[in-house]
């Protein structure tokens, strides 16, 4: 670790050149102007909003010959903080930011792509963007102690810093400042620093509220939507027509706030009956000892005991002049006037549910009427009152639809509570996050953490033990904690008045916001495919999940799956007693999800089948599988590449026409290897890897299913005298490793690049199943260019062999040109891919391709079927599921597509 000194010529700043170091690679260049340096040894306080660096014992953390080292700063207490707070009257909302692991990119490959395609550093920004991962956490008000507990306990207000590994010196926080808002950040900003040692930096509450409902709405894909006799339908909001919209926070009281832009607002109306309303009037009229004790009381209750309806005035009949039914209510309590009963006399139940609606109905109605005034079609409501409880909503979209006759909408976000939370995180100016785009925010949903504010309640985990533990004690206590929504059949409401809403919820769970609220992972480097030709309404799913049915039958199959999967990845780890633990609690986590997600498809967002798929790889990550299949990936390339030469040479002897056909066919019949498909695993047990193959192609018979060969073979080769322009460049996303890569995609690769085309092969960044990686493949194809001349120039050519590969190489050593055969990662780690979210260089070196071959079930046909791209497309894959084989192509198991689109 080399220390910067302080330079007496140089000074700080000239020092970090000296290093090679740019200070745009730390902050904005206007923050490392030469008058913001600090002299030697001095901590810096905050000038306005703008965090300043403090340089002080700076060190860089590894090789300093690297070109973009990591800069330590240790007695830097408010450049980033990882942390900022909303405390309210009755909730505090905490996010806090968590840095992603380092993850080399120094290699051959990724040189050679970063030169071949003209991929900069930082390539529109002169400052970083951290990448790394957003949390979102809850205590009650009147448990700040908890509260300060879990941020000591993270070191969250040392920035996240492991406090073994630094000298007791260097964590001085003296000066550390922690951005907050909210009325408790005065309230307890003396007990911030009595138990922390650090100053609450106090934020404008509805600076923070406006900053994080943009944020979101711009940011994250599937943040707001409808809710409607209990339906939960999305909404992709267009960025450039978000604006103007009426913000409704409902908190303790309730604020409504005319958006007009980035940081353009104005406060127009609100009103004080709100949450803190309902809860206080809640607990002193049915003894409720916490909100959402209150709101499950409301969804066993019966208002019709309490409120008086338009029925109960006009002797059971609708007052249809004016458009009410019976069932409207009049009087809110309005029966408790007449009838002698005392408070005990009537349910708790029935007075939350008759509460819970009057002061959603008037939140609903001025909200409304404020849009009215302002000509605002659209209206969000966020707050930590509406909890994602289904009766609050139906009743605010009621109100909303019936005084507007249908024209305005009501509008919930899915981190409702968090807003004020996350625009103050986001006023740290150097967090960059105010221009992060849809494409650069991943959402995950771990399972192996306490919810803080529910019924399981304690400190973060330290280790992967104490989360597999945790995992033990959360199916023990399963229905204290994860007891599940009751879908109860949806009434009938009617229309033209406030019905009681009909709603798919049941009893509320303690923990329901938490699992509503993923993590956002941070990923600056994914892109958007820029060969989409309709990107803004690209969906990559196929399979529609909200068919109750077809997520039935989903889930069925990866419960059905799972023990097979338990047992390839604890083998994979050496079927240790440890890795069989790790691999019960995966088991146990995901089998959670599966329960949560079958209640509610909804309640991670919207849900589709590559949503499901990655979840469960993420599962597997999280209880450190890295790669369940990795060694039979292995067995199986060694298979596929000793029969490899025999192929190629027998591919060598057909004239062109024949050889096209004979290599889609290849493609085809080596796609039947997945060990996702129950039906593909039954098949192993009869045979050889080979012996299946061959099998495969013996059966192939044309016309298949989905059968465009023909049309794609004119492409090709031309017709008549006429021969075709080759392709320049050619993307591949190549699928499954074994046969499915070396024997039908490389073969098809290696065509292309005879044909002169650049060839790109792409696969996942991170293992799912067995699919082939992107670190995986350069390996694979030096083994087949020992056998192949072509492959062996061209793999030169792309980066992917080394010197000591190319001189163990058989056959000549010319330095005859060749069109370069590649790889690059696609950013995912799932057995599906959306094309929204891609990595950087896979985006850059799609700028030039004029062909795309998509492969596999996952990628050709549980997403991607109905993509349409700005370039010629071929899909091909083997069918290896009946419900998909019905659904999508009307055809059998085994049938094959072979799918192809000329560009647009």
């Amino acid at each position: 670790m080399a220390a910067l000194k302080d330079d007496p010529v140089l000074g700080i700043d000239g020092r970090l050149k000296e290093e090679g170091l740019d200070k745009a690679g730390l902050v904005r260049e206007e923050a490392c102007e030469r008058e913001m340096v600090p002299p030697p040894g001095n901590s810096i306080h905050k000038s306005g909003s703008r965090p300043q660096l403090d340089l002080s014992k700076a060190a860089i953390q590894g090789n300093s010959e690297e070109r973009d080292p990591t800069i330590l700063l240790p007695n830097q207490s408010d450049d980033i903080s990882h942390l900022a707070l909303d405390i309210g009257g009755s909730l505090i909302k905490l996010v806090y930011f968590s840095r992603h692991e380092d993850r080399s990119t120094n290699d051959k490959r990724k040189k050679t792509i970063k030169e071949i395609f003209g991929i900069t550093n930082g390539n529109r920004r002169s400052y970083p963007i951290l990448g790394g991962r957003l949390h979102f956490v809850k205590f009650e008000t009147s448990k700040i102690n908890d509260c300060l507990d879990f941020i000591y306990s993270k070191q969250l207000h040392h920035g996240g810093l492991d406090t073994h590994s630094w000298n007791s010196e260097l964590l001085s926080i003296d000066n550390a400042v922690i951005k907050a808002t909210g009325g408790g950040a005065y309230k307890f900003a003396d007990l911030f620093k009595e138990r922390l040692g650090v100053s609450l930096d106090k934020e404008d509450e509805m600076d923070c509220l406006v900053a994080g409902a943009n944020f979101l709405l711009k940011a994250i894909r599937h943040e707001a939507f409808t809710h409607m006799e209990g339906q939960k339908e999305f909404v992709q909001i267009d960025h450039n027509d978000l604006f103007p919209y009426l913000l409704v926070n409902v908190g303790s009281g309730v604020s409504m706030i005319k958006v007009d832009g980035d940081g353009k607002f104005e406060r127009v109306s609100g009103t004080n009956v709100g949450g803190g309303t309902y809860w206080g009037l809640g607990r002193l009229l049915t003894k409720c000892k916490s909100f959402d004790e209150l709101l499950e009381l409301s969804q066993r209750g019966d208002n019709r005991t309490i409120d008086m309806l338009v029925g109960d005035i006009y002797g059971g009949m609708d007052y249809s002049k004016i458009g009410l039914s019976a069932s409207t209510i009049a009087s809110s309590f309005g029966k408790a006037i007449s009838e002698k009963k005392e408070l005990e006399d009537y349910r708790p139940e029935d007075i939350s549910l008759s509460l819970l609606r009057m002061i959603s109905y008037n939140i609903g109605q001025v909200s409304y009427l404020n849009a009215l005034r302002f000509g605002l079609k659209r209206i969000f409501f966020g707050g930590f009152f509406i909890r994602g409880h289904a009766y609050t909503m139906d009743t605010i979209s009621f109100a909303v639809h019936f005084w507007s006759k249908g024209e305005a909408q009501a509008m919930f976000l899915r981190h409702e509570g968090f807003l004020g939370a996350l625009g103050a995180f986001m006023s740290y100016e150097k967090h960059g996050l105010d221009d992060l785009m849809v494409h650069q925010l991943v959402e995950r949903f771990p399972m192996g953490a306490p919810y803080t504010g529910g019924k399981i309640h304690g400190p973060p985990l330290g280790d992967l033990n104490e989360k597999i533990s945790w995992m033990e004690k959360f199916v023990l206590k399963g229905t204290e904690i994860t007891a599940p929504v009751p879908m109860a059949p949806a009434g009938t409401t009617g229309l033209g008045g406030f019905e009681v809403p009909s709603s798919k919820g049941g009893i509320l769970r303690s923990d329901a916001s938490a699992l509503n609220v993923g993590v956002l992972h941070l990923v600056p480097t994914l892109e958007v495919f820029p060969l989409l030709a309709e990107a803004k309404t690209y969906e990559p799913n196929t399979i529609d999940l909200s068919d109750h049915s077809e997520l039935e039958y989903w889930f069925t199959v990866l419960s059905e799956h799972m023990p097979d999967l338990v047992d390839k990845a604890v083998a994979s780890e050496g079927g240790t007693d440890d890795a069989k633990r790790r691999g019960d609690a995966f088991a146990r986590a995901f089998s959670a999800h599966l329960a949560r997600l079958m209640e509610e498809p909804a309640a991670y967002g919207k849900l589709g089948l590559a949503n499901l798929l990655e979840l469960r790889e993420e599962c597997l990550r999280e209880f450190q599988f890295v790669d369940a299949y990795r060694s039979i990936k292995q067995r199986e390339n060694e298979a596929s590449l000793a029969v490899l030469p025999d192929l190629l040479l027998e591919l060598d002897s057909m004239n062109e026409e024949t050889r096209l056909l004979t290599l889609i066919e290849g493609v085809l019949a080596a796609n039947i290897f997945d060990w996702g498909s129950r039906a593909c695993v039954d098949l192993y047990h009869k045979g050889t890897i080979i012996e299946i193959y061959r099998m495969s192609r013996d059966k192939m018979q044309r016309p298949w299913r989905v059968d465009d060969f023909d049309v794609f073979k004119k492409r090709m080769l031309g017709f008549g005298d006429k021969k075709s322009q080759p392709h320049k460049r050619a993307l591949l996303f190549v699928d499954n490793s074994g046969a499915d890569v070396v024997l039908g995609m490389l073969p098809l690769a290696r065509e292309l690049l005879r044909r002169g085309t650049e060839v790109v092969l792409v696969a996942n960044s991170l293992p799912a199943l067995n699919d082939v990686t992107a670190m995986e493949l350069p390996e694979i194809v030096a083994e087949a260019a020992k056998h192949c001349d072509i492959l062996r120039r061209a793999a030169v050519a792309g980066g992917l062999l080394v010197d000591a590969m190319i001189n163990t190489l058989d056959g000549s050593k010319e330095n005859s040109p060749a069109v370069p055969l590649m790889v690059v990662e696609n950013g995912c780690g799932s057995p599906c891919i959306d094309l929204r979210q891609v990595s950087s260089e896979l985006a850059a070196a799609a700028k030039d391709a004029d062909l795309i071959i998509l492969e596999g079930m996952g990628r050709a046909l549980h997403t991607n079927y109905n993509a349409r791209f700005n370039c010629d497309a071929l899909k091909l894959a083997m069918v290896k599921n009946q419900r998909l084989a019905e659904k999508l192509i009307k055809g059998n198991i085994y049938d094959c597509v072979c799918r192809y689109e000329p560009a647009n």
